[in-house]
């Protein structure tokens, strides 16, 4: 779930630029695998259009593609295609100009967004500010049930400023606001479809209507979403070379391998581990690996969970082997971390720099210790040793973690019980506290969606967060935090976050355990899709052609 837009997405189971490898090294404190795959931001651009294409979302169904409400795999993968944003994000994390082609801050508590003019929707109407602004106020309401909510925090008016400019105005600077922007919280719809579709907007009966690449032509439920090419789209290089792209919803990992291995399938993101052993070699297709904004980590689920204090957290963080980890369960697409936010998110930006300075101060990765976890148990002597960890059912990938994890529990005296929750339930816990009961911890595969952590922090460190769950109250920490995200300078509002981190890196009770690697599978007849995990925000599909020069 976001807040804002930096997902705790859990899985059912749970760029435009060439193509450039990267290594996984660089200023992590000697933390990556040495078995770690290389990898590649995009892949080699398409040379011919398609007639169809059919592609997977493991994750299964959406539950609705109105931008305002999508805050999960599959919703994301579709809805990226169809809604433009105001700003777009890369495929290495950095921002550029979307449906707002520039903006500026006349002061620290103003933002004046310069639209794009020439835009149309589906229907062939303009976009105007009056769009942009419906599309912004109906996140406010709280009929919408839009899962960014945090982000207009800190919003006092959101104004039509011309035909072709919108004034935001703050109670207080908020920086975060604007890289916001980048995904379905800055995505435009249509106002006269919104006010005509109501509470149906974004699914199969109310359908859309935005400015993207795609429309939306059918949804037929428990079969297939189809998006049509929008010939007449505003950004030429980004005119979609498929005609057609069918969304399939296999969630058994074994049927996608199948249907992948046999063509049935053209490609997908999020290949489970398991299914990457067997596409790897294959003739039939190349398995990509890319840079990812995902991070896996332990959360205790409330502040009576033995985990809740931080040095049992930390003993189990002491004889947790992530080298094993990343190499047997994670095919060695991962890498590790000194915390549970992925640095992906902040080394493309104005701070970069700072983050990374702040980051290679922190203790490295801890190496097994047993003796030092056990002394660290024996200080916190907890009431209970046994530890629930909720995880979904059918996800392997979890639940190998979770016995990896179990076996350095027993080594100092803990018991970790593996919990199984259906899919509904495991989502239901970040919702309703009530679904909490009985559990000490959930194995949480997150991402973060905004090129800024400053958000996704704050959900687990502010008194104020829904998902504080743990009560953690350190007034340092939410001071700097705040007095982050209202520097309207990236880098001293990346200092100011460098010192929160040094801070809850010591008493946050969290497991980080992974940065895992985006895995995408692509039939050979395919070329052009991003690989890297900013897919989730981008319209990747648009960059999707043949390899050959002809149609296919």
């Amino acid at each position: 779930m976001p807040a804002p837009r930096a997902s705790l997405a859990l899985t059912a189971a749970a760029a435009l630029f060439a193509l450039t490898a990267c290594s996984s090294g660089g200023g992590n404190g000697g933390d990556d695998s040495s078995a770690a795959p290389k990898l590649t931001t995009t892949t080699p651009a398409a040379g011919g259009s398609l007639d169809r294409v059919t592609w997977n979302l493991p994750m299964g169904e959406p539950s609705t593609l109105d931008p305002a409400k999508v805050g999960d795999y599959s919703p994301n993968t579709v809805e990226a295609n169809l809604c433009d944003p105001l700003l777009r994000l890369r495929a290495d994390y950095s921002i550029a100009p979307g449906l707002a082609t520039a903006w500026h801050q006349p002061d620290p508590k103003t933002l004046v967004l310069d639209l794009r003019k020439g835009v149309t929707f589906w229907d062939g109407r303009p976009m105007t500010a009056a769009d942009v602004v419906a599309s912004l106020r109906r996140q406010q309401d709280p009929a919408t049930q839009s899962v960014n909510t945090a982000a207009l925090a800190n919003v006092s008016s959101i104004t039509a400023s011309g035909d072709h400019q919108v004034t935001v105005r703050f109670r207080v600077p908020d920086a975060l606001f604007l890289k916001n922007l980048v995904n379905g919280f800055g995505a435009v719809n249509e106002a006269a479809y919104l006010k005509k579709a109501g509470t149906s907007y974004g699914t199969a009966k109310g359908g859309l209507m935005c400015t993207g690449p795609f429309r939306l032509t059918s949804w037929r439920s428990g079969d297939a979403i189809t998006v049509t090419r929008n010939d007449r789209y505003w950004d030429t290089s980004l005119r979609p070379k498929a005609k057609t792209v069918e969304f399939k919803f296999i969630t058994d990992g074994s049927t996608l391998t199948a249907a992948l291995l046999s063509g049935q399938i053209d490609g997908s993101y999020e290949i489970s581990s398991t299914s990457a052993r067997a596409l790897r070699n294959s003739d039939i297709g190349t398995l990509y690996y890319g840079p990812s904004a995902q991070t896996v980590f332990l959360y205790p689920t409330s502040p009576d969970s033995p985990l809740a204090d931080p040095r049992v957290a930390q003993a189990l963080s002491l004889v947790t082997d992530r080298d094993a980890l990343i190499s047997n369960v994670f095919d060695g697409a991962a890498r590790k971390q000194k915390t549970f936010m992925p640095q992906l998110i902040w080394k493309n930006g104005d701070a970069a720099k700072v983050y990374a300075k702040g980051y290679d101060a922190l203790p490295p990765v801890p190496a097994v210790d047993v003796a030092k976890a056990k002394k660290l148990v024996g200080e916190a002597a907890p009431r209970r040793r046994t530890i629930t960890v909720a995880t979904a059912a059918g996800d392997q990938q979890s639940l190998q973690t979770l016995t990896f994890l179990r076996a350095g529990a027993e080594k100092i005296g803990l018991k970790i019980d593996i919990k199984q929750l259906q899919p509904t339930q495991l989502s239901g816990l970040f919702y309703d506290p009530t679904l909490r009961k009985g559990l000490d911890a959930t194995m949480v595969l997150g991402y973060v969606e905004v090129p800024d952590p400053i958000g996704y922090v704050d959900m687990f460190t502010s008194p104020k967060s829904p998902l504080n769950w743990t009560h953690y109250d350190n007034g340092k920490v939410v001071s700097l935090l705040e007095r982050a995200r209202a520097s309207t300078d990236p880098a001293a509002s990346a200092e100011l976050f460098n010192q929160a981190q040094s801070l809850y890196s010591k008493d946050l009770p969290i497991v980080p355990i992974v940065n895992p690697y985006e895995r995408m599978f692509l039939n050979k007849r395919l070329s052009g899709a991003p690989a890297s995990f900013a897919y989730i925000n981008m319209p990747w599909a648009a960059l999707l052609g043949a390899t050959g020069k002809g149609d296919s």
